[in-house]
């Protein structure tokens, strides 16, 4: 599921992520239900925006929310999913885009498809999403084509590029592309004056997803020959990482002139998220919960520490971005019982540490060293035999990987999936000032009300 916007649980409020995780198996089932299950390959993090955006000008009715049956993805658990419009043109927008990727990587050569038969079977399949993302959007009155002529303009503007060659001009068919499509929500939404601000933050989406898409590739296009606009124009980190900040700047501003009913995740995903995606990208940024937990200390003072890191630029030497690290300490015991995301037993392995077979999750299936304490109200571990049928269940409903908490095969303490904790996290710190965030707490996801701001909160910690 690529995309540049891809928030951690930590940062979003409980309500905020069930929204975000509705939108992101709304578009997955609208795939499925409009072209087939292959389709769903397609799904996105970014493309999930086009649902969410159009369900921030509406706001959420239940009439747009439906119970999807239990997935794999979910560890078997039933969830509302969104459905409508928004999640049928997000279905559109990511088959015609998919196809523009699969293509790109045609021309480049990438891997497997330098086989000229697995070449062909590539661009019929994207041939076959072109056609499919053309049928939805025209039921939708959104005319694909604009998203089509985009990408064939994409490869002569290549072509054309050379050292000098402004980053923009090579950017600017998937501006283009992305324009379209955020500007089509405000259509569906019944908003036609939100047009035009849509058009300019999905421009600048584009240029930005296009720019930092360049920058994780770069030294991987350059070792293997491939074409990058960064590489084949000359430009300097310097000069990408200014379009990249001017561009989340640009967004902010266009999405206070949105008429918004509930701009909450919008506001989260589009004006939170893309600074980080931005420091992510570029390296300038670390995360408290990619700290050191063989010793449970968190990053000491240099570049790997999120304290003295800031959103645009490096503070003083020495000095956290905002004058004080979130809840004023740094902490100093990840895994320690403060941490309300650490293991049982204090963060501390048992003896043997040989948990759940995986070599360190805290547990003790063959009866080997201490499994560790167990709350009054826990249930008993199972036993040897029991606890491996709980694990190939487990294995088989892929709750091991996916799952966000499920309960150990053995311990029966609660863990959370491999996949968990694969996201560049932190807890989101709490001097955020923004009105549609409730004014702090949880990725600046309050359940507050209030419209999208021009905030400068710091909630990048």
């Amino acid at each position: 599921m690529f995309g540049i916007v891809r928030p951690c649980k930590h940062r979003l409020s409980e309500g905020l992520r069930s929204e975000w995780m509705a939108h992101l198996c709304g578009l997955c089932l609208a795939l499925r239900g409009d072209h087939g299950q292959f389709a769903r390959v397609v799904t996105n993090y970014d493309g999930l925006l086009i649902s969410v955006l159009t369900d921030a000008q509406t706001g959420v009715a239940a009439a747009r929310r439906r119970t999807a049956g239990p997935c794999p993805l979910r560890g078997m658990r039933t969830a509302s999913v969104a459905q409508g419009e928004g999640a049928r043109l997000a279905a559109s927008v990511s088959l015609v885009l998919a196809s523009a990727k699969v293509r790109d990587h045609i021309a480049d050569r990438d891997g497997l498809l330098r086989r000229r038969p697995v070449a062909a079977a590539a661009r019929r399949i994207a041939a076959g999403w072109d056609r499919a993302g053309a049928r939805t959007g025209g039921t939708l009155g959104f005319d694909t084509a604009v998203l089509v002529d985009a990408v064939d303009r994409q490869t002569d503007v290549e072509h054309a590029a050379g050292p000098g060659t402004p980053l923009t001009a090579v950017t600017e068919p998937t501006e283009t592309a992305t324009a379209a499509a955020f500007a089509h929500t405000a259509t569906l939404a019944g908003k036609p004056g939100n047009a035009a601000p849509l058009a300019e933050a999905g421009r600048l989406f584009g240029r930005l997803a296009h720019l930092l898409d360049a920058v994780e590739d770069r030294v991987t296009d350059a070792a293997e020959g491939a074409w990058n606009p960064i590489n084949a124009t000359g430009a300097t980190r310097a000069e990408t990482r200014r379009l990249c900040d001017d561009a989340v700047r640009g967004i902010r501003l266009a999405l206070r002139d949105v008429d918004f009913a509930d701009p909450r995740l919008a506001h989260v995903l589009l004006v939170h998220e893309l600074p980080r995606a931005v420091d992510r990208a570029f390296g300038t940024t670390s995360c408290a919960h990619t700290a050191d937990h063989a010793t449970g200390h968190a990053p000491g003072p240099g570049p790997g520490n999120p304290y003295q890191q800031q959103q645009y630029g490096q503070p003083p030497q020495g000095q956290p971005p905002y004058g004080q690290p979130p809840y004023g300490q740094a902490p100093q015991n990840l895994n320690g019982p403060a941490n309300p995301y650490a293991g049982g037993g204090g963060g501390q392995l048992p003896p043997g540490g040989g948990g759940e077979g995986w070599g360190g999750w805290g547990d003790d299936p063959g009866g080997q060293g201490n499994p560790g304490p167990h709350s009054p109200n826990q249930r008993p571990p199972r036993s040897f035999f029991a606890g491996c049928a709980a694990f190939v269940g487990l294995c088989c409903t892929c709750q091991l990987c996916c799952a966000s908490e499920y309960e150990g095969p053995w311990s029966r303490r609660k863990r959370e999936g491999l996949c968990s904790d694969c996201c560049d996290c932190c807890d989101c710190c709490s001097n955020c000032n923004c009105d549609c965030c409730g004014g702090g707490g949880e990725g600046g996801g309050a359940e507050g009300g209030g419209g999208c701001c021009d905030c400068d909160c710091g909630c990048d910690c």
